[in-house]
């Protein structure tokens, strides 16, 4: 049983890893930011659910340091 769970938590990433591919989350020309970092992080998590219309994204305020 348990590696059941752990084969279908394998598959459910696998397939968030490949919906955030094909939307272009991957690569040298993005911008890493806390906001993109998030974006990629949730659709990851999301899995098959991003075929479903599930589209997570992430508003981050990052405090400035102080001069």
């Amino acid at each position: 049983m348990r590696s059941l769970i752990g084969l279908l938590v394998l598959a459910w990433l696998v397939i968030g890893i490949v919906a955030a591919g094909q939307r272009g989350y991957y690569g040298d020309g993005r911008d890493v930011s806390c906001k993109t970092f998030g974006d990629t992080a949730l659709t990851i998590v999301a899995g098959p659910l991003n075929y479903a219309g599930v589209n997570p994204k992430v508003e981050c305020e990052i405090p400035e340091p102080s001069r």
